[in-house]
């Protein structure tokens, strides 16, 4: 009954935000073709619920951009800077409301990561894929990019074991705050979370 009564208030609120704010996303979109072309859209698959994999999208941010060895430049180097003012305000996110909609995802619960992660968690790490991945979470009020991986899985943990709708409402609340004050964006010196290569790796 629980999990019923999530699914639908993602759908109202997500429904409800994506009336609101499609004014905005066309603005952002037209503002990215303009400055950096086509795709407006990215496209990437991650995990989602049991590690089952889905196609994430997000507005765009960073150009194509490789070096002589044909790999691609580091973030820093190929993020845009209309990428750089969305991804402060977490604008690049917005199209993941669809994501809500189509249940790949929930407004609340761990962010999804990249799929190569998936088999470098330890058995209690992949706790966090026990349920969806969400837009925001008690990670991402609590500090968002800029703490340890073993301090963010901890986080994510703490909130599959301690779920409530009453908590999700509470994290909501308090994420507009945390996204206008700018806090946690990333780590001193990157412009997003480091790889994260496996526990032993991210001990630090």
């Amino acid at each position: 009954m629980n999990s019923i009564a999530k699914r639908l208030v993602d759908i109202v609120i997500s429904g409800s935000l994506l009336i609101v704010v499609s004014p905005l996303m066309l603005l952002i979109a037209l503002a990215i073709y303009l400055n950096t072309g086509r795709p407006v859209l990215f496209r990437q698959t991650r995990p989602g619920y049991r590690g089952e994999p889905f196609t994430l999208f997000k507005f765009r941010t960073m150009r194509d951009a490789w070096d002589t060895q044909g790999l691609f430049l580091p973030d820093g180097e190929r993020l845009t800077p209309i990428g750089k003012f969305l991804r402060q305000l977490s604008l690049d996110e917005l199209p993941q409301l669809w994501n809500v909609i189509r249940g790949n995802m929930s407004l609340v619960g761990p962010r999804p990561l990249l799929m190569q992660y998936m088999n470098r968690y330890t058995g209690e790490q992949l706790r966090r894929h026990y349920m969806k991945p969400g837009m925001t979470g008690w990670a991402q009020i609590h500090g968002r990019n800029a703490m340890t991986w073993p301090e963010r899985f901890a986080l994510d943990l703490w909130y599959v074991d301690h779920w409530s709708l009453t908590l999700d409402f509470w994290i909501i609340l308090r994420t507009p705050w945390k996204i206008v004050t700018r806090n946690g964006i990333a780590q001193q010196g990157h412009v997003a979370m480091p790889e994260f290569l496996g526990s032993e790796h991210s001990k630090r």
